[in-house]
């Protein structure tokens, strides 16, 4: 599995979420640009000492992870608030990629169409969404849950 973000807006989210991609061993993909300088001094207060623990690729948009996912053969998946299909109701591979939304706006129309699926976290009428790095911690769950154990042998 590896987890995407979309043109990030804050590092404190995305040094949670590689810290995140390094305690469960996946790779973390940023797409540019981001809201903030993408430096590991803007990780280091949330990502904490696991920084070196996990592998940033880094792509200079999504016309770039999208030729790079195609290369490789991956799903793009989606979160969104936009979706029908909960996270619950799919069957995920472990080289799939989980793309997430800036915070502030989530993603433009294309890319909503170039992914290979839309889900969404179920909840409750009239909130909109959770922080972006619990979505992506729960969804990786799932995803390791049925895959199995990544490359850090969990």
């Amino acid at each position: 599995m590896r987890i995407a973000l979309y043109e990030p807006d804050i590092p404190q989210n995305t040094g949670t979420i590689l810290r995140l991609c390094a305690c469960v061993g996946c790779e973390a993909h940023i797409v540019e640009p981001a809201g903030f300088p993408v430096t590991d001094r803007a990780f280091r207060r949330a990502g904490m000492d696991y920084l070196d623990r996990v592998k940033i690729v880094r792509h200079v948009s999504f016309a770039a992870l999208e030729a790079w996912r195609r290369g490789e053969g991956a799903r793009l998946l989606l979160l969104t608030t936009r979706a029908e299909r909960s996270y619950l109701d799919y069957s995920y591979r472990a080289s799939d990629i989980l793309l997430l939304g800036r915070e502030s706006a989530g993603v433009p129309e294309a890319v909503h169409t170039a992914a290979d699926e839309r889900l969404r976290i179920p909840i409750r009428e009239g909130l909109r969404s959770l922080n972006v790095a619990m979505a992506a911690a729960m969804v990786a769950g799932e995803v390791l849950r049925q895959t199995g154990p990544g490359p850090a042998g969990l």
